[in-house]
């Protein structure tokens, strides 16, 4: 079963952009990380110096980061393997209640 070349080129687009997407949630998880490292160091427990409110949006904030990236990891996977997400999940217009 071979393909047509726009749906190769199409399918090579959407991987791109899916990487270039997954890159760019890398850097700012990276950069969420860098800077929790950076305000527990600055904690002064003795003299009553804390981050913890903007550490804790920061772990949130990576938490998020993973699960984009987690979810772009998938789309592509299941575009290399050819499967329709709308098949998949269905067309919630046809969806009988």
């Amino acid at each position: 079963m071979t393909q047509s070349p726009n749906v190769d080129a199409s399918e090579s687009e959407l991987i791109a952009q899916c990487e270039a997407a997954m890159a760019e949630f890398t850097a700012q998880r990276d950069e969420c990380v860098r800077r929790v490292r950076e305000l527990i160091a600055a904690e002064d427990h003795v003299n009553g110096v804390y981050h913890a409110t903007e550490i804790y949006r920061l772990q949130k904030d990576k938490l998020r980061l993973d699960v984009e990236i987690e979810f772009k990891r998938k789309k592509i996977n299941r575009i290399r393997l050819g499967i329709d997400e709308s098949a998949m999940y269905g067309d919630p217009d046809k969806l009988a209640l």
